[in-house]
């Protein structure tokens, strides 16, 4: 861990104080009319950083979080905050983390220097996709392109705003939760959208 981003991990409660009360980074989205994809998310795929692929199919019958992520970030403690959620609904939830170096490149490690860092840091044991683009653009990951196109997802067209983004889609691949960089993983907000059946 760089100096940096030691001080980061410090200052990490006081920023998440300070943008709450700022409200800056605080939105939720939630899918209120429960609106079914027009393209099931399904049938793509994520290109780990460990270089195999990873079908979301695998993963019927659970809920994703989905985050775009980055190790050299004001949010970057999250790392830990997704280890604990992961952990408390281990047999309800899949987290995959994007690292992305598309927010004033906070992600400039290579895919294993990510891992190294995830794992030594934060104990991280879900899954990581290859270093990829979250933000739209030609060389948008395709899952982000999913996640923000309605004409694919069904209703949803808010891009991350910043780093530590969440995508929360149900047991049957409905997207039904956008939460801004500043709500936390270990949120009440979250937790519940995580419990609803």
């Amino acid at each position: 861990m760089t100096g940096r981003q030691r001080i980061l991990k410090v200052v990490y409660p006081l920023w998440i104080l300070f943008t709450k009360l700022m409200g800056k980074n605080t939105k939720v989205v939630s899918n209120a009319k429960n609106v079914r994809p027009i393209h099931p998310i399904y049938e793509l795929s994520i290109p780990l950083n460990n270089g195999n692929t990873l079908p979301l199919q695998t993963f019927k019958g659970k809920k994703l979080l989905l985050v775009n992520t980055a190790s050299d970030c004001g949010y970057t403690n999250q790392y830990e905050d997704l280890q604990k959620l992961y952990q408390q609904f281990n047999n309800q939830l899949e987290i995959i983390a994007f690292p992305a170096n598309d927010f004033k490149e906070q992600e400039k490690g290579s895919d294993s220097d990510i891992a190294q860092f995830c794992k030594v840091n934060f104990g991280v044991t879900f899954p990581l996709a290859k270093k990829s683009v979250v933000i739209k653009s030609g060389d948008q990951n395709n899952i982000f392109k999913w996640l923000t196109d309605k004409s694919k997802n069904g209703w949803n067209e808010q891009p991350p705003s910043w780093n530590f983004s969440k995508y929360l889609l149900n047991e049957q691949g409905v997207l039904t939760h956008y939460f801004d960089p500043s709500v936390s993983p270990l949120s009440e907000v979250v937790v519940k959208a995580i419990e609803r059946q």
